[in-house]
């Protein structure tokens, strides 16, 4: 049975994948703009979260802040994104959490892009792994590690001499594929072609057109993602889903009702 959920605050997930019959939820552990360490603002803290999630069989899956950019060539950037990300791990650890979704990041537009797979390669070597990471597909970017599945399998490749390299998954994100201008029909096995592996989905729906390159979510059925598209990934994948979309726990209801309706 594939666990179903979606993005919600994190002061308490576990009511809210209640609210909204969920089985699996995703929040941010302090603010996903900052490089500020994480925190777990839930009522009794990490240990009680740990526990009420186990006991309700609710997956917990982290973001990592949008501000990560593993691969840059910018000092600046790499040196406190590979900090941050290990607090992340570390964090995600001590609540039990299945895995911390990070972005694949972007070099600069005259940058070697080969010079970023291996800044990633670099990290992934220098992580205590208590806790899997997942790399997630992006919308945009001209020179982005993990838009296109060329450079998904150049990153692939790189990180896969690392240590624990065994430990990074893949998250697949349909708005972004799609924004990305890769065809959700049959993505799923290319993309497995190159990871072996889908961890987790992000199904969202897109506000813009295809291959856009804008990160927009909308609600499901209510953007440009081809509907089919978006149910064969959710369908194949064999991971658990999480929804971006916009609106509150009713909203994320109906929506998971329809997936259960398309999976049945």
């Amino acid at each position: 049975m594939i666990c179903l959920g979606a993005h919600v605050d994190q002061t308490d997930p576990i009511a809210e994948a209640r609210a909204m019959g969920a089985t699996a939820v995703q929040f941010f552990l302090g603010d996903p703009q900052g490089w500020k360490g994480p925190r777990v603002d839930y009522a009794g803290g990490t240990e009680k979260l740990k526990a009420d999630a186990e006991a309700a069989g609710i997956e917990l899956w982290v973001h990592a802040p949008y501000v990560i950019n593993l691969a840059s060539t910018n000092n600046r950037i790499r040196i406190p994104s590979r900090k941050s990300l290990q607090q992340q791990v570390t964090a995600a650890a001590e609540i039990g959490a299945k895995g911390v979704i990070v972005h694949g990041g972007h070099v600069g537009k005259d940058d070697d892009a080969a010079v970023g797979f291996d800044n990633w390669r670099k990290a992934v070597d220098g992580l205590d792994m208590a806790c899997p990471i997942l790399i997630e597909n992006t919308a945009g970017g001209a020179n982005a590690m993990a838009r296109h599945l060329e450079r998904i399998d150049q990153l692939w490749s790189t990180i896969a001499s690392a240590s624990d390299a065994d430990k990074v998954g893949f998250c697949l994100d349909t708005c972004h594929a799609h924004a990305g201008g890769e065809e959700l029909v049959g993505l799923v096995e290319r993309i497995k072609g190159i990871t072996g592996r889908i961890d987790l989905v992000h199904c969202n729906d897109s506000r813009d057109a295809f291959d856009s390159g804008a990160d927009r979510h909308a609600n499901l059925g209510q953007g440009q993602v081809d509907p089919e598209g978006l149910v064969e990934v959710v369908r194949l994948a064999g991971a658990s889903v999480v929804l971006e979309t916009p609106g509150d726990a009713q909203v994320h209801s109906l929506e998971l009702d329809y997936l259960k309706e398309q999976l049945a």
